[in-house]
């Protein structure tokens, strides 16, 4: 009998669902579906279009058929209970103190014992790409998802790991002191917004539209090259420490790559350091993914071990 899961992406504006073939690593066809979502409503209606999400993607396998459910949920939260804290990131914020495991078995009528399994979603991007994406061949990788905030995650044989070889203890760089104040404000589409600004007096709305910029305004160029050689900078002692072998670029900012790219490579040659890099193909994809393995017993044995959550 095939395993069947179900991946769900809890994005701020938005969940999409998909069903994969835990054995064979593949989308299951046809039931990737998306649903928009008001962050700041209410509980019951945040939660109702979560449901709304799983049960469009359910239509062919019914959910008690299914091996489990996994969310690939942004933070705060308590991955291992299902508790929802989040508080002071404007989303989500009607959810604080609210078991989102018993929520969800709940409304779908699911026993207690159906598995519905959380993770950071930075990590279970990590995962997807790890296990599907180019970064597939390599042992040790580093995943960057760059955008909102600054995302990262280490693996070490597919596996997500966390307060070894130097890595902090929660597995995380966001938090990491860098110039003058901390990563999550130099790597994050803010930083971008926030010195155009200084530099300009002009307001931009995204990363993307101040690419569109970079072949008529010098000021931009300089500003994706300054980018590269701080997040070159930034990333070079922990490559050389965990021993990196590839490093996968995702979110927003990583559309951009191009206009970064010789300045971090620079970075990364002028002290000795030489990972492959890779720019993330299966994107949501990925995030979707790795949401799904949760619903591998053993894999998700193996997160419990390594105290990932």
């Amino acid at each position: 009998m095939k395993k069947i899961a179900l991946g769900a992406d809890i994005g701020g504006s938005h969940i999409t669902c998909q069903l994969f073939n835990l054995d064979t690593s593949q989308p299951v066809e046809h039931t990737r579906y998306r649903v928009s979502v008001n962050s700041r409503a209410s509980k019951n209606e945040i939660l109702d279009e979560w449901v709304a999400a799983i049960r469009l993607a359910t239509k062919i396998h019914k959910l008690p058929s299914l091996s489990g459910i996994g969310f690939a949920m942004p933070g705060p939260f308590d991955y291992r209970n299902g508790m929802a804290w989040f508080e002071g990131v404007q989303k989500f914020e009607n959810l604080y103190g609210v078991n989102i495991r018993e929520e969800i078995q709940n409304r779908l009528n699911l026993p207690r014992e159906f598995p519905i399994r959380f993770l950071n979603d930075a990590a279970c991007f990590a995962v997807g790409e790890a296990w599907m994406g180019e970064a597939s061949n390599y042992q040790r990788i580093i995943a960057l998802t760059m955008g909102t905030g600054f995302g990262t995650t280490f693996i070490k044989n597919k596996l997500p790991v966390a307060g070894t070889d130097g890595i902090p203890e929660d597995g995380f760089l966001y938090h990491v002191p860098f110039k003058s104040s901390i990563a999550d404000n130099y790597f994050s589409t803010r930083w971008f917004l926030k010195t155009y600004f200084e530099k300009t007096g002009k307001k931009i709305r995204g990363v993307k539209e101040l690419a569109e910029k970079a072949s008529n305004e010098a000021v931009v160029t300089e500003l994706f090259r300054e980018f590269g050689r701080n997040l070159g900078e930034f990333l070079t002692p922990w490559i050389n420490q965990f021993g990196a072998e590839c490093l996968v670029l995702g979110g927003n900012i990583s559309k951009s790559f191009s206009l970064f790219k010789t300045e971090m490579e620079q970075q990364f040659e002028k002290n000795g350091v030489t990972p492959a890099i890779c720019l993330s193909k299966p994107e949501e994809e990925a995030a979707l993914f790795g949401s799904a393995k949760l619903c591998d017993d053993s894999f998700y044995s193996d997160l419990i071990k390594a105290k990932i959550i």
